[in-house]
């Protein structure tokens, strides 16, 4: 008999909880499961459980993620959409396909119950505006001539697509995923004024300069592309706490064309927050993959820092849901950095190139 090494051992308890936390959440949703119910599936004992999961929030997202993780990558589209509208209506059909299945419980992958305390809802809160902006960005890109901002746009069709609050309460439905569909191909259409002019932005501090030598850490991945991530291109780097998302767009408007902007999202709960930003982000980008073909992308890339090493070489040693900092860097040296309310905008702004004499 081969005997397990430890780290293999681990993985298979790991697995074994996830099957059991499976079955209990399908059987009960997340709010009736136990954790002794788990337990008892999974013939391990209650520290078993929470020696790989710290909490019921952090199994059940879990289990979200894995069940969210396709087999393979999906098809990309091989066009763009010919319109806004059907872009709109391409993107809801994708994401309506994720309706339960007839005979399987709405509550198998609600969120009720899972969003029970402040600091994940305002986390949540912040998320949606992440994600209207990313699908707002992918609006522009594809649009045949300038549209303007479509954060407003994207934000009433995720609003359409997602049901009102039925992330939170799934009694509230989503009604004829067809009706939808089309409800969303004439947002295409509607005139809406949207504006970017945030009061704050011309009362925020410059950005202090610098010629510090910048050495991100290695390891990084972009949520959106899946492809690996250095952060070493001239361009802006951004760290915001899952408090603070809303923050990115400062950078993604301000930004040259030139600019390779990357976005860190910090969290003080990887396991629960960090988890949430994995499945809703990795949706997404799955959404966008089936709609906009690969040389429409949203503009930022995206990573999770849930070990802060990202955001320490940024300067910023505990990074939490509340962090705001950014630098711009300019040939290996960190020329510019904020931080605060309005850091990514100053950032972003700041002079481009380095102090005469400085070498990274």
């Amino acid at each position: 008999m081969v005997r397990l090494t430890r780290a293999q051992q681990q993985e298979r308890t790991r697995a074994t909880v996830l099957a059991a936390a499976r079955e209990e959440f399908l059987v009960r949703g997340y709010e009736a499961a136990k954790v002794d119910g788990i337990a008892e599936r999974a013939e391990l004992t209650r520290g078993a459980v929470y020696s790989n999961f710290p909490s019921k929030r952090a199994l059940y997202l879990a289990v979200l993620l894995e069940a969210a993780e396709p087999a393979g990558a999906p098809h990309p589209a091989r066009s763009v959409p010919p319109s806004t509208g059907e872009a709109l209506a391409g993107f809801a059909r994708t994401r309506l396909e994720r309706l339960p299945l007839t005979g399987e419980p709405a509550s198998s992958r609600s969120l009720a119950g899972v969003l029970d305390d402040e600091p994940i809802r305002t986390a949540f809160g912040q998320l949606a505006r992440l994600e209207a902006l990313l699908l707002a960005l992918a609006l522009e890109a594809a649009a045949p001539e300038p549209a303007g901002r479509q954060v407003r746009r994207a934000e009433l069709v995720l609003r359409l697509v997602d049901g009102p609050g039925a992330s939170v309460d799934p009694a509230l439905g989503h009604g004829d995923p067809f009706d939808i569909a089309r409800a969303c191909a004439h947002l295409g259409g509607l005139d809406l004024a949207d504006a970017w002019d945030p009061p704050h932005l011309p009362h925020v501090r410059p950005a202090r300069a610098g010629a510090q030598p910048w050495r991100p850490p290695r390891g990084l991945r972009d949520l959106i592309t899946g492809v690996p991530v250095t952060a070493e291109e001239d361009g802006v780097v951004v760290a915001l706490g899952t408090h603070r998302l809303e923050a990115a767009e400062e950078a993604v408007r301000a930004a040259h064309a030139d600019d390779r902007v990357t976005i860190a999202v910090t969290t003080t709960d990887p396991a629960g927050t960090g988890r949430l930003v994995r499945l809703r982000i990795g949706e997404l980008a799955h959404d966008l993959r089936r709609v906009f073909p690969p040389t429409v992308r949203p503009g930022p890339r995206l990573v999770l820092d849930d070990q802060g090493l990202l955001a320490a070489a940024l300067g910023v040693p505990d990074p939490d849901d509340g962090t705001e900092c950014a630098v711009r860097v300019h040939r290996g040296v960190l020329v510019a950095r904020a931080t605060g309310r309005g850091a990514a905008h100053a950032a972003t702004t700041a002079v481009r190139t380095a102090p005469e004499g400085a070498a990274p």
